[in-house]
């Protein structure tokens, strides 16, 4: 049998609905409960304010590295299954959300069709997304632009960043076999 490539991705997290921290907590656990994926790395936890103009809760967000054979397809399928399974409810855009998982980068691929973009096309402009990807991966470049992400952050028009929750939220040991 072919052994399949092993690919290295980078998922944000979101939740402004219901029990916010549980809600990231519990696709984290469900994205690692999937048989072909890994949890690698898990961001803090940072509240933010709402991105777009809908009156709303702050929310969580968090990035977390995982390293999978699916492609971006089966990958794709899969988080929007965890989403149904935490009962989000599709709302206008930029609206409240019980979870929003997004892929943001897959690998290096660049590619975009009906169905998704890699990378994701808002990364460059979110602190939400670029603050925890530099937290968990410095070096990381943008395969569209040449460029470190950290390089973005200071470009940045709009923070929305409130706070990093410092109390521990996530034990990354349970996820990478060291507990």
């Amino acid at each position: 049998m072919k052994k399949k490539k092993l690919n290295t991705v980078f998922i944000g997290i979101g939740s402004n609905e219901g029990s916010r921290t549980a809600n990231i907590k519990s696709a984290i656990d469900l994205i690692n409960a999937l048989i072909d994926c890994k949890i690698e790395k898990v961001s803090s936890f940072y509240e933010t304010i709402p991105f777009g103009a809908i009156e709303q809760n702050n929310f969580i967000n968090a990035v977390i590295k995982i390293s999978t054979i699916l492609n971006p397809i089966e990958l794709f399928r899969e988080v929007k299954n965890i989403e149904k399974k935490l009962d989000r409810i599709d709302r206008e855009k930029w609206g409240p959300r019980e979870i929003d998982l997004d892929i943001l980068f897959f690998n290096d691929l660049i590619f975009s069709d009906e169905i998704i973009t890699l990378p994701h096309k808002g990364i460059i402009y979110r602190d939400f997304v670029l603050i925890p990807l530099i937290e968990i991966e410095p070096d990381l470049i943008h395969p569209v632009f040449n460029k470190k992400i950290s390089e973005f952050v200071l470009e940045l028009k709009t923070k929305t960043i409130i706070n990093k929750l410092s109390e521990p939220l996530f034990m990354e040991e349970n996820y990478l076999g060291i507990k």
